[in-house]
Order: structure tokens, then sequence, then C-alpha cells
């Protein structure tokens, strides 16, 4: 990659950042149509959680395989494909004849959407290689989802009003034909020099841990939690987690390699991406809700509302990738604990919403700490690591942010679910509200302790002693990687 010239390298984390554009911009946009999607396909809450979590589930369980194979195959190759699938499924999505169908599109969505954010970061990994040219590109990186939350709320409030919800995935048509000739003109194949061997048992186990912890999550206020069918998932639970530790130990070539772990920064990246993207998740959730079915705005009025949050998600962004370069990631990390856990607390404890302008106060805070914690967890995640294995690195990173996205869902929206006894109560009375808040207060607690993690675990993997264990993995992973290791370790 060293031939390539700056205006080059910058076209081609252009060109990545448009996938995932594309497919930031598609959940949040999402989000703000469930109202109405909900009327018009007669769904539950917990259908409305599958429209947003059988995609999360899809992506999540084969962004490890889709790191690899790109590793493996090359990176352009199977970005291209991660494009194509993901554009066609969009336009089925669109054409949905009833809720099974739309939450079948959206998982082939989610297989086009696990090729793109992995792959296209492993190829920024191995086209900026200086760590601190490496950083700031990962925070023009973190500014695009900060750019989709600004702009996901109101494109899709303006197209539900307008056209409505069948409209919110055409966006991604004219924004995916032009990533995929960009990236068949400009973006260099690229492989490692030693990938690893397909792992399906690996994949199958990490598939079967993620889907029935989800689904059991889901399902289980309407089931019962000790209901056969919630019992049944937690055995499959266990039994594939238990397989997956077990295998994956014993393996040349596993899945991910568990020596990863022994780096405190990496388990620590992992740990805040789950909390941090769990919470995020659950905060558009129930925000989305309550501002339609409760306070009875319409999309866009919605989307307009969630406007400070997602400006706030935009600037703080690029801030926090020259944090990164410049300090190290403990600085932004703490910070966005602290913000993230403060808007929490204001809803959990002050009932936020019964005030505007606390309201605004509290999406405000949740946009300061989403915008700082996003460059961290991805630089820290690849720093340090072989660059031959790039893209099963920045899978995970993306794994766990996947993986926290489907549980925020799962969680907040069961927890939620069974305290409205059954669904949202009908938009605009008072006694609607006050039984939605009641019922969306432990959910509250939930994303507070979220923002408490992202605090305590950035603090606790970012000084001294966890840098020391990333210089101890660097080393034990060295002899794997031969000559392409980095040779850099996170700063802290």
């Amino acid at each position: 990659m060293d031939e390539l010239t700056q205006r080059r390298r910058l076209l081609i984390l252009t060109i990545c950042c448009m996938s995932l554009l594309i497919v930031s911009l598609d959940n949040t946009v999402l989000n703000v149509a469930l109202p109405s999607m909900r009327r018009d396909l007669d769904a539950s809450v917990a259908g409305m959680q599958w429209t947003i979590d059988a995609y999360t589930l899809v992506l999540a369980s084969l962004l490890m395989l889709a790191g690899s194979t790109a590793d493996r195959i090359g990176r352009r190759k199977v970005f291209t494909l991660g494009v194509v699938l993901f554009t066609a499924g969009s336009v089925l999505c669109s054409l949905a004849p009833s809720l099974g169908w739309l939450i079948a599109f959206r998982m082939i969505q989610a297989v086009g959407g696990s090729m793109l954010n992995p792959v296209a970061m492993s190829i920024i990994t191995n086209t900026f290689t200086e760590p601190r040219e490496r950083a700031r590109a990962i925070g023009v990186w973190g500014a695009v989802v900060g750019i989709s939350m600004a702009a996901g709320p109101l494109i899709g409030g303006l197209l539900v009003d307008s056209v409505g919800w069948r409209s919110i995935f055409w966006i991604n048509l004219p924004v995916g034909i032009l990533a995929l000739v960009l990236t068949l003109r400009y973006i260099p194949e690229s492989r490692a020099d030693h990938p690893r061997r397909p792992d399906p048992v690996g994949q199958l186990l990490v598939m079967g841990l993620l889907g029935s912890v989800t689904f059991g999550i889901i399902e289980a206020p309407a089931a019962g939690a000790t209901s056969p069918l919630i019992l049944g998932c937690a055995l499959v639970a266990v039994l594939s987690l238990a397989g997956l530790l077990a295998y994956e130990s014993r393996r040349a070539e596993p899945l991910i390699d568990p020596r990863f772990f022994r780096s405190a920064p990496f388990s620590g990246a992992t740990v805040i991406a789950v909390s941090a993207f769990a919470a995020l998740s659950g905060f558009l959730f129930l925000n989305t809700l309550y501002l339609q079915d409760v306070r009875g705005l319409d999309a866009l009025d919605a989307g307009l509302y969630m406007l400070p949050m997602a400006a706030f998600a935009f600037l703080c962004a690029p801030v926090s990738g020259r944090l990164v370069a410049t300090r190290g990631p403990r600085l932004p990390l703490l910070v966005a604990g602290v913000t993230m856990g403060a808007s929490g607390l204001l809803f959990a404890a002050f009932s936020a919403e019964s005030s505007t302008p606390m309201l605004f106060c509290g999406y405000v805070l949740f946009g300061i700490g989403f915008g700082l914690v996003n460059a961290p967890i991805t630089n820290t995640a690849v720093s340090g690591m072989p660059r031959a294995q790039a893209g099963v690195a920045a899978a995970v990173a993306s794994t766990s942010r996947q993986t926290g996205g489907a549980l925020g869902v799962a969680v907040v929206g069961s927890v939620l679910a069974a305290g409205m006894a059954g669904g949202i109560g009908m938009a605009g009375g008072s006694g609607s509200a006050a039984a939605f808040v009641a019922a969306a207060r432990p959910a509250w607690w939930i994303i507070t302790v979220c923002g408490l993690l992202v605090l305590c675990v950035g603090y606790a993997t970012s000084g001294g002693w966890a840098r020391e264990t990333a210089l101890r993995t660097a080393r034990a992973l060295e002899p794997r990687s031969g000559p392409e290791r980095t040779g850099t370790a996170p700063r802290h």
C-alpha cells in the first residue's frame, strides 16, 4: 500500500465510509419508521424488535467469517459482493408484503452488510499504516456514524411522512451503485500473506450462541421466562458457549484467536463496544416509540427532536479521533462513559421525558458520549494486532458493536413490553404517557449501567498495566504474523 498517493488513500477512505454510511443510515432511518411500520403491518413490539434484530443478529454472526474470508480470497472482492447484496436486499425490503417477508429480506441485507464494515476497516488499516494517520482516518470513520445519526431521522421522517415507510430503503440504491462503481475503479485488491483457514464449526457455534440468547430475550415476555421454549434457548446458549470455548482453544487457526483477548485493551474494547451500542440501540428504540406513540409526533418531528443527539455525535467523533491520535483512548472513553451514564440517569431517576428541556439535555449528553466512544473502540481493537489478521481483528470490534445493538433492542424492548403488559398505549393521553414512563424506567437504568461500564472498563483497560498486556500479546502473535506486524501497541 506504500505506493498509493495521499489523494488515492483519501479516496479509498471515502469509498469505505460510504459503505458504513448506508449500513448505519439504514438502522437510524428504520428506527424513525418503526411506528408507521407497526401500524401498517399490524405488528407487536416484539415484531418491531425482530425487524431490527434479525438484521443485527445475522450481521454479528457473519462479521468474523467475512473478515477472515476477505483476508483469504481478497478484500475488494468480498467488499464488492457485500455492496451488491446489501443494495439488492434493500430493494427487496421496500417490496416486502408482510412482516415475515420484511424480516427475511432484512436478513439478506445483513449478509451483504457483514461483508462491508469489517472489510472496509481492514482496507483502511492496510491503507493507513502510520498509527496517527490511522487514528485520524478512524476518526473520520466514526464521524460517518454521526452523519447517519443526524441525517437518518430527518431523511426517514421526511420519507415516511411524504411517501411511506417503504421509501426508506430506496435511499440505499443510489449510494450502493455509486460505491460499487468507485470500488471497482479505485480500491486495489489486497490479501493477507497468511490468512486463516475456514472454521465452519466455530461459525455455527457463534450463530447458535447469539441467536439463542437474542431469541430468548425477545420472546420471554410473551412465552414466559420458565417456558420450555425459553429454557431451550438458554440450554442452546450454554452449550454453544461451552463448545465454542473448548473447540476454538484447540484449533491451530480458530475463527478468532483466543490469544487476542490476553490484551486488556482489546478485551476492554470488546466490552465497551457491546455496552455502548446496547445503550445506543435501546436509547433509539425507546425514544422513537415515546415521541411518536406517546407524544403523538409525526415521523419528521420525531427526527427533529432527536437532532441534538445526532449533531453532537457528529461533532464529537472527529474530536475523539484526534484525541486518540495525540493522547490515547483513555480521555474520550472516560468522558463518553460519564456523559452516556448521566443521560440514562436523567431518564431513569428524573423522568426526563416529562420535561422538554431535560429531554434535550439527555439527548445532548448521549450524543456527546456516543460521538466520543466509537474511535477508541476501533483504534484499540486493531492497534498492536498483526496486519495479516486485520480483517479478523476489525471484525471482532464490529461483531461486538452489532451484538450490543441486538442485545440492546432485545433487552430494552422486552423490559418495555413486560412493563406495558402487552404494548404501547394510544398516542397523546396523559395516562398513556405516565404508563410509558413507568414501564421504561427499568430500561433506562439498564442504559445507565451500560454507560458506567464504558467508564469503568475504559479506565481499567487504558493504563500502564493494560499497555503491558497489549505488548505481550503482540509479541505472542509475532511468530504467526511474521513480517506483517503493525509494530505498534495502543497508546494509553
